[in-house]
């Protein structure tokens, strides 16, 4: 049997996403599994050991979706913390979010996701998202802007 700590990770765990664009849209999962399923979010997962945040992204993207994706840069590493209605601590994720583009293909939910799509940025508030999505998809757009016009 394995030991205690083995069982239950330590908090906090190193995570990653991606705001994915195509042209005025974004790729947004509705998750299925793990914390707060039925919401909607940036596809993103656990980083392995050994494993590169950024590489990480990619990589959940592709099994998320089926989408291979070109990661540009980083957003923003964004806290999340978790508390039951005890307010005791439930999961502690430091998310390393990056933004990217993707140029063909159609997202297909897989592995953990209930759906995956494209939607224009004018819908995202829409969708009940996990806290903070909807600030970081503007602020990963809005770079994405300023590295198409450079």
């Amino acid at each position: 049997m394995a030991p205690e700590a083995l069982k239950r990770p330590e908090w906090p765990r190193p995570a990653a996403s991606a705001a994915i664009f195509r042209g005025d849209t974004v790729l947004i999962v509705e998750r299925g599994k793990g914390a707060l399923p039925g919401t909607w979010s940036l596809p993103g997962g656990h980083v392995e050991p050994g494993e590169k945040a950024r590489a990480t992204a990619a990589r959940e993207i592709h099994e998320e979706t089926g989408l291979v994706v070109e990661i540009h840069g980083l957003v923003d590493v964004h806290d999340v913390i978790l508390r039951n209605k005890e307010r005791v601590l439930t999961a502690h994720y430091v998310l390393s979010v990056f933004w990217g583009g993707c140029a063909e293909g159609t997202p297909c939910a897989a592995t953990d996701v209930l759906q995956a799509r494209f939607v224009s940025l004018d819908e995202i508030d829409g969708f009940h998202m996990t806290p903070g999505a909807q600030g970081l998809i503007r602020r990963a757009y809005a770079l994405s802007r300023e590295r198409a016009t450079t």
